[in-house]
């Protein structure tokens, strides 16, 4: 369902070994992405460690101020996966093992002729309330409370569950861009690029600054939800690359 008003999204990234450097978060890129197609704007990620204080902090500063917040990281079968444990303190209700979650996974296991070890049966642990999220990969689900949808670190799985996930989901009006090739520096732009920004500010005017070697050019993004506020912006960059390529003696292209 769409709606004509913002919506908006956080992500939290739960794990000692992002903040290390010894894994590579993968996650945060592919939410992004599909959360702005879908209209959903993601205005803010953190990365917190496996400390449950730290988490349950971000948490509730994250979900009072957006629509929706992502968590990924922290609810697999090890003494330091307490991603369940820190919702459940951040919405103050009891984290218990999930009947539904331990059935789903005593089956998988016994097909599997594995042992359905205690801390398998960690991962069928969420807050009292939440709903699932589908795993097709390893069935081991994630839950939704509230507007925490709670998700695996694993990319692949993190990637399976947002796909159950994201029809489910109130979306927005999606953000249309254009962009401008310039073949002046920033500093040659960015004064009058300026002001057509704040002559504009229904759209958000981007510029990133390129290096071929031996000189520097602009990309000029321009994205917003209105096609002719993006055209309107659009034309007034293209007089300003004109008016600085006479100024330098130039002819801007």
């Amino acid at each position: 369902m769409s709606d004509a008003r913002p919506v908006t999204a956080a992500a939290l990234a739960i794990g000692d070994e992002l903040l290390s450097g010894r894994t590579k978060d993968k996650n945060i890129g592919h939410l992004a992405e599909l959360l702005t197609a879908a209209g959903i704007d993601l205005e803010e990620v953190r990365i917190v460690p496996d400390e449950q204080d730290r988490i349950v902090e971000a948490l509730n500063a994250l979900r009072t101020r957006y629509d929706y917040v992502f968590t990924s990281g922290g609810i697999g079968p090890t003494h330091d996966d307490i991603t369940a444990d820190a919702v459940a303190a951040a919405f103050g209700v009891a984290c218990t093992h999930d009947a539904d979650a331990l059935a789903l996974l005593g089956a998988h296991y016994a097909e599997r002729g594995m042992e359905f070890t205690d801390a398998r049966k960690r991962m069928a642990r969420m807050p009292v309330g939440s709903r699932h999220i589908d795993n097709p990969v390893s069935r081991a689900p994630g839950f939704v409370i509230g507007n925490v949808h709670v998700m695996a670190g694993v990319p692949s799985v993190f990637q399976a569950m947002l796909d159950n996930v994201l029809p489910t989901l109130r979306t927005g009006v999606k953000i249309l861009s254009d962009k401008v090739s310039c073949p002046y520096g920033e500093g040659d732009i960015g004064d009058p690029l300026s002001a057509i920004a704040k002559a504009h500010p229904e759209v958000n005017i981007g510029s990133y600054p390129r290096f071929s070697g031996d000189s520097f050019s602009t990309e000029i993004v321009i994205r917003g939800r209105e096609k002719s506020a993006i055209e309107a912006a659009r034309r007034d960059v293209e007089a300003m690359l004109e008016s600085v390529g006479s100024r330098l003696g130039a002819k801007a292209v």
